[in-house]
């Protein structure tokens, strides 16, 4: 019997996401996506004869910097430097986080003065995550962590993947 990727997808958990109504939740998930469009768009746009390749860089480097930041597991399992994890720590509240997107929205709107391409695509993306973000600061909400994965010790996880994990 195969494993599909479907049965690791915590389907229960993400649309009680949905419908939680707290807005760091959701700023999460637009950082999720943006790690997708910095990497993504950033490599797309290293095919230009102008210094908009240097934005691009710019973003690849934002989409790594941004998938250590909301997926702080990734701290613990790769070798990286104090300095770095230390920085990366700082933005574990949502007024920060919403001050970093900001940031980091802004530098890609400069790309803009170059050449518009499809940066500001990423660029709109880290607006609506620095937007949830505030909207959830402002409104006294707790940062939670969304659970898109199925947690091992859950009983509807699938056996032979516990089986291979303990192995």
């Amino acid at each position: 019997m195969a494993l599909g990727i479907k049965q690791f997808i915590n389907v229960g958990g993400i649309v009680r996401d949905l419908k939680s109504f707290n807005f760091s939740v959701y700023g999460q998930w637009f950082g999720y996506i943006n790690i997708i469009l910095c990497l993504a768009l950033g490599i797309a746009n290293l095919f230009h004869v102008s210094a908009v390749i240097i934005f691009g860089i710019i973003a690849i480097i934002q989409g790594l910097v941004i998938l250590f930041i909301e997926i702080p597991f990734l701290l613990k399992i790769c070798p990286l430097s104090d300095n770095f994890i230390e920085f990366i720590k700082r933005f574990a509240t949502n007024g920060k986080r919403a001050l970093f997107y900001l940031a980091m929205a802004a530098v890609q709107y400069c790309s803009m003065a170059v050449m518009v391409t499809s940066l500001v695509v990423i660029a709109a993306g880290f607006t609506v995550s620095s937007l949830s973000y505030t909207i959830a600061y402002f409104k006294h909400q707790q940062f939670q962590s969304t659970s898109v994965i199925k947690n091992p010790a859950d009983d509807d996880f699938p056996h032979e993947a516990v089986v291979r994990e303990m192995l």
